[in-house]
């Protein structure tokens, strides 16, 4: 096999770029420092990030590769767990994040994943530190997956976070933050709902003001006070973005 090795190729001027109207047929690998052009018909060279695809509903979906697709980078949420409640003298805490998991993975060979979101547990409602419900597992098929975070399970005690795994890189949900217990019941507040890997969740409820129930996707509901609501609120739903590359 014979080789051509130049350090430069110019024009006939010696400074203009050359323009090979006839084109250039090369059997074998060209390897380049840089590239200038559209490359639109080059094969065999990755072009990097392309698009993201974001499923944030509680529910089964399917994620379809789009054409030139070769590998995408996914991240999988759980639903945050349900913001604990209140009675005369004890405030629960607010309600666990999802665990995330984030994988790259090469998808040459895959048309279709399918695509589970899971939803936010309930709130717990009344005299029970036992009333809410964990949130819903999110998965990318089997490639990797995460856990719902737990609602409170003791007075004053935030609910535990999931954790991920399968992926690359598995982290555990922010717990829920605790509420307090045997004080006078002005002064009992709920819990805020525990961080997930987007940002923060609700604030907790008072006498003084009812507790919050927006939070960033995964997030745990926030715990409450009998004043102004008799119930933790909902965690947040999951959610699984796909980063896809060419």
């Amino acid at each position: 096999m014979s080789e051509i090795r130049v350090e430069n190729i110019i024009g006939e001027t010696g400074t203009d770029a050359v323009n090979f109207t006839k084109g250039v047929n090369v059997t074998g690998i060209v390897t380049a420092t840089s590239f200038a052009g559209s490359g639109a018909n080059l094969s065999g060279v990755e072009s990097g990030f392309d698009s993201t695809q974001v499923y944030s509903t509680a529910g089964s979906h399917t994620w379809t590769k789009p054409t030139g697709i070769k590998k995408v980078r996914v991240t999988v949420t759980g639903g945050g767990g349900g913001g604990g409640s209140h009675n005369s003298d004890d405030a629960q805490g607010g309600g666990g994040a999802g665990g995330t998991a984030i994988e790259t993975i090469d998808v040459s060979s895959v048309s279709s994943v399918a695509v589970t979101v899971g939803d936010g547990g309930s709130g717990s409602t009344g005299d029970t530190n036992t009333g809410g419900n964990t949130g819903g597992t999110s998965s990318f098929g089997s490639y990797c997956t995460a856990t719902g975070g737990a609602s409170p399970q003791h007075w004053g005690i935030g609910g535990v976070g999931g954790v991920g795994s399968g992926g690359d890189l598995n982290l555990q949900g922010g717990c829920g933050v605790c509420g307090n217990i045997d004080g006078y019941s002005n002064s009992e507040s709920g819990g805020t709902g525990g961080s997930s890997y987007w940002g923060g969740g609700p604030h907790g409820g008072t006498h003084w003001g009812a507790r919050n129930g927006n939070g960033a996707p995964g997030s745990g509901g926030a715990g409450t006070h009998a004043d102004t609501s008799n119930a933790g609120s909902n965690g947040l739903p999951g959610i699984v973005v796909v980063e896809q590359f060419k």
